[in-house]
């Protein structure tokens, strides 16, 4: 069954912090690393969230109610983007940092790393911050279909050990790649079994470079 996803709040300053009483995933990622793209993909919508030539497009905290699923997504300001102030960049670090400590609700961070890029500084220190704070972690590699199988494979091997263990996700918001697999993730955190899965048992795991179904 397809997901979908609605917009049900957006959060600009710590005083609108105020969250659903369900299971939460967090999305982060650099400015410029395709949040936007990789929600519009799951939720099979061009224009649900804004997309942009220009990095730093999402500013505030967007809640997506995921249906079924009974959960949802949340995605974060982009971080590392220079072109606004240190006082703006403050600000959504501050909204960012306050969202995630503490928060009981949040049952993982989808931390978005761009598959054609070597380990970001950036990338690194929420990486580093997350395991710090013992919040768990999906790592998805994001325009995949950018990159070679071989180069793929490498940035996996890379990845893997720094996310502890788990190896991440391949998605591509073009073509499809990683999309089952994705929000397989999305559903084991959240504690969501889809019907099907309930029924039998067992679950069908997505092929890492596969595209999504019709």
């Amino acid at each position: 069954m397809r997901k979908t996803l609605q917009i049900e709040k957006t959060i600009y300053t710590i005083a609108d912090l105020i969250l659903p009483d369900a299971p939460q995933v967090a999305l982060a990622g650099r400015s410029n690393v395709g949040k936007s793209s990789l929600v519009n993909r799951l939720a099979g919508r061009k224009q649900l969230a804004k997309t942009s030539s220009t990095p730093g497009k999402t500013q505030s905290i967007n809640l997506y109610s995921v249906a079924p699923g009974a959960y949802y997504l949340v995605d974060l300001p982009g971080y590392g983007y220079a072109k606004y102030s240190k006082t703006e960049r403050a600000k959504w670090a501050k909204l960012i940092e306050t969202y995630l400590t503490g928060n009981r609700l949040l049952h993982a961070v989808a931390v978005l790393l761009d598959c054609r890029l070597t380990p970001q500084a950036s990338d690194l220190d929420m990486v580093a911050w997350l395991r710090a704070e013992s919040i768990p972690m999906i790592g998805v590699l994001t325009k995949a279909d950018k990159c070679t199988q071989r180069e793929r494979q490498a940035q996996k091997a890379v990845w893997t050990p720094l996310l502890g263990g788990a190896a991440p996700v391949l998605f591509s918001s073009v073509t499809g790649m990683g999309y089952d697999d994705l929000w397989a993730r999305f559903d084991a955190a959240a504690g969501y079994v889809p019907e099907a899965e309930a029924d039998t048992g067992t679950a069908q795991p997505q092929a890492d470079d596969a595209e999504p179904s019709a």
